[in-house]
């Protein structure tokens, strides 16, 4: 027997997409719709024309509710636009009964304290999640109950993002007579959506490349260490094959798509690409290797500007699982490569875990924010039934 229909919807800077899901008995999660549509009015994951995304996601909707075979009124919406940042804030109380140990009061109270954090105005928290506690001076605490002590302290990390710009994506939806009943930054979407628990355990990198923007998320230490979003992703690339070789945009994206690679060829160098004749353009041809160093100097700089955040964190060494892809920009023939070799360690491409039901669906790594998102809304629904979270976090974003 199946749950009711979860419904997640991403509004991303290349499409709108809307996935249909319910959780089985045997804690598989079956995806009975899809509707999704190529993106217009968003620009780096923000929003820059509302009407033309209000319309994208109306057909998302709508293609989603006609396959699903489902009335939909409610969506959990996944985000990587507004200027998604993340910090950690400790918090610190006294035990409350030395003699007994910490007690479940003592941990509700320092993670309250811990999420509470000054934020200017215009910024709002979107998740806070507990690293590790300490105990008077023993530190690296997951589960902190029953120890003796007399002061308890908690590491949190807030994401945050800014209450305008998340405000314009709720407003798409608002604007259909759709409810958000939840919503979730996409990098930790994705990784909810491939990520194992040993991969958690020993350490991961989870980047997410979309065509505006690439969110990242990194466990280390048995903890979500870090994330955040760069205003930077697969349409830096086109845009740089478009001026590198005076081609319209449409043209350069499928070049990058049909011909382009990540990595380097040593035998590229005497090769030509040639792009076929259409409508109002001529043949042409442009060089391989020219092609290749385009798209390899853009992707090389989104992977070190991630590089070089985790480098002065010092979280580089603990990602023993390594790198892993997901989101449209990991269909990019040889990223994996490219990826390896900024970052110096194993990559790989992340698939969806436990989904099934439409193959197109849950088989792609472009689909793991959404796919995440729906088990991300179904723990929370479990957790918090009536939804009073988010129902608070959705009326200051729209100044209610």
């Amino acid at each position: 027997m199946a749950t009711l229909p979860v419904v997640a919807l991403e509004i991303g800077t290349a499409k709108v997409c809307t996935l249909v899901g319910e959780v089985r008995e045997d804690g598989n999660i079956l995806i009975t719709g899809i509707g999704q549509t190529p993106s217009f009015g968003v620009r780096k994951g923000q929003v820059v024309n509302l009407e033309k995304v209000v319309e994208c996601v109306r057909i998302a909707i709508q293609g989603a509710e006609e396959i699903g075979q489902v009335d939909i009124r409610e969506v959990n919406l996944v985000v990587a636009g507004g200027d998604i940042q993340s910090l950690v804030n400790p918090g610190c109380v006294p035990v409350f009964d030395a003699s007994l140990g910490v007690t479940q009061d003592d941990i509700s109270e320092v993670m309250q304290i811990a999420r509470t954090v000054n934020l200017p105005p215009d910024r709002e928290i979107l998740h806070s999640i507990a690293q590790k506690y300490s105990v008077d001076f023993q530190t690296g605490i997951l589960n902190p109950e029953k120890m003796q002590g007399s002061r308890l302290s908690l590491d949190m990390l807030i994401m945050h993002g800014s209450r305008s710009l998340l405000g314009h994506f709720v407003n798409a939806v608002h604007n259909l007579g759709l409810d958000v009943t939840d919503i979730a930054y996409a990098g930790l979407c994705a990784a909810l959506a491939t990520l194992t628990p040993e991969q958690k355990e020993c350490g991961a990198l989870l980047l997410d490349l979309g065509a505006g923007t690439t969110s990242y998320i990194v466990y280390a230490d048995e903890v979500i260490a870090d994330a955040g979003v760069l205003a930077v992703g697969g349409d830096h690339i086109t845009n740089d094959i478009a001026q590198g070789f005076n081609l319209p945009l449409k043209r350069a994206e499928n070049l990058k798509h049909n011909s382009g690679t990540a990595i380097l060829e040593e035998n590229a160098s005497f090769q030509r690409i040639t792009i076929p004749a259409e409508v109002g353009f001529s043949a042409c041809s442009v060089s391989a290797m020219d092609l290749y160093m385009i798209i390899y100097a853009r992707v090389e700089e989104i992977f070190m500007l991630v590089q070089q955040n985790l480098e002065k964190k010092g979280l580089l060494r603990q990602l023993g699982a390594g790198v892993i892809l997901t989101g449209g920009g990991a269909k990019l023939k040889g990223i994996t490569d490219a990826a390896e070799r900024v970052f110096d360690m194993p990559c790989a491409i992340g698939r969806p875990k436990n989904f099934s039901g439409m193959s197109n669906a849950y088989e792609g790594a472009e689909y793991a924010a959404p796919l995440g998102m729906i088990r991300y809304a179904l723990k929370n629904a479990r957790q918090a039934p009536d939804g009073g979270i988010w129902k608070g976090m959705f009326k200051k974003i729209m100044g209610r």
